[in-house]
């Protein structure tokens, strides 16, 4: 069956609602109006230097080959319309639109590799999971819930099926899931499967692993933001103590002792978080460079702490300097830059220095209206 005959069978679907677009990403291809021809001799290759691009942000250059791509496999004689490379490269460009946030033109494809594997090999097979879960996680990204509820179910379901109950993927699918309840206040939900990804995990892979870490950390974060400090603070002191043992200097330390310092603030409990803080961001410099955006981050959290307690001298410098990196790797206008000057703002003005406030609050009111 040659390309053609994909479209026509295609247009036989009926769980598609944009088949327009789909119809216009396979005639393009299809046409073969590529202007850019690199001397690939197979689309694998093509794929490879695509996904290249794709892993450094390249994505203007990336879905030009993966388009190619597409196009190349769609020549191919004989080709069925559930053929695994035909699903492969839909998914490849899908989530090329899906990284920009072009969740509309991400949806169909998505959609469309679904429908040609359940079409192939059954809606039950372990492959068709894939598909299930980019959808989940499209719908999740849009704040598309109950979409994304149907999705992570009937992928649960699978994984339970075909994997075995501590399945990595198993477990994923249960936090997923947990993450999608929490993001809509359903926090008895959350709670239920956040415990039961905790229980395999431990189970499975020992109380001690990095994993249980994580899930140690997203039950805290849900207790946390219930305002159980008493729940959420054990969870949280064990998931530092994990990561310190299993990571050394890692980013999830510089998480979990974040998490615990933010939670020590939220108890007015400063002299506890103050240390928590100044490690994280130690870590953060050493690791990371003196001028990366995560420092400045770490840097902030610091000058809040101080300023929180009237401490503006040392909140001042702090402040600064986390506005210079920002300003610098993430450029003049970006929230971050207009969250920095309105707080540094307040503090200059705590110290009597209202004229260099009101130009850093003029230009963080500019950000905010013109971002």
């Amino acid at each position: 069956m040659n390309a053609i005959s994909i479209l026509t069978w295609i247009s036989n679907l009926e769980n598609l609602a944009t088949l327009a677009f789909i119809g216009s990403v396979l005639a393009v291809a299809i046409g073969g109006v590529w202007k850019l021809y690199l001397h690939f001799s197979e689309a694998r290759n093509i794929s490879n230097v695509a996904g290249q691009y794709y892993a450094q942000g390249q994505y203007a250059k990336a879905e030009q080959l993966y388009q190619q791509e597409l196009a190349q496999t769609l020549r191919e004689k004989d080709l069925s319309p559930v053929s695994p490379n035909v699903v492969q490269s839909l998914n490849n460009l899908a989530a090329i639109y899906y990284a920009q946030g072009q969740y509309a033109r991400a949806e169909p494809l998505y959609l469309l590799s679904l429908a040609l594997r359940e079409k192939a090999i059954g809606p039950n097979h372990p492959d068709v999971a894939q598909s299930l879960s980019n959808l989940a996680g499209l719908y999740h990204a849009q704040g598309a819930y109950a979409k994304a509820e149907t999705f992570y179910q009937r992928l649960l379901a699978l994984r339970e099926r075909t994997l075995s109950p501590g399945h990595p993927d198993v477990v994923q699918t249960l936090n997923n899931l947990a993450a999608l309840y929490f993001a809509q206040g359903q926090y008895a939900k959350a709670e239920l499967f956040y415990k039961k990804s905790l229980d395999l995990r431990e189970k499975n892979l020992g109380p001690d692993h990095p994993n249980v870490a994580t899930s140690l950390s997203n039950l805290a974060g849900l207790y946390y933001a219930q305002g159980q400090y008493e729940k959420a603070e054990p969870l949280y002191q064990r998931a530092l103590a994990l990561r310190e043992k299993n990571l050394g200097h890692h980013p999830n330390v510089v998480t979990s002792l974040n998490n615990l310092a933010a939670l020590y603030c939220s108890q007015s409990r400063y002299a506890e978080a103050e240390p928590l803080y100044q490690r994280a961001l130690a870590i953060s410099e050493k690791e990371l460079g003196p001028v990366h955006p995560d420092v400045a981050q770490n840097l902030y959290n610091l000058a809040v702490l101080y300023d929180t307690q009237g401490q503006y001298a040392k909140a001042e410098p702090l402040y600064r300097q986390s506005l210079g990196i920002w300003e610098k790797a993430l450029g003049p206008d970006h929230p971050n830059v207009a969250k920095s000057l309105l707080n540094f703002a307040a503090v200059l003005r705590e110290l009597d220095r209202a004229v260099e406030a009101k130009a850093m609050e003029a230009r963080a009111k500019l950000i905010q209206t013109t971002y």
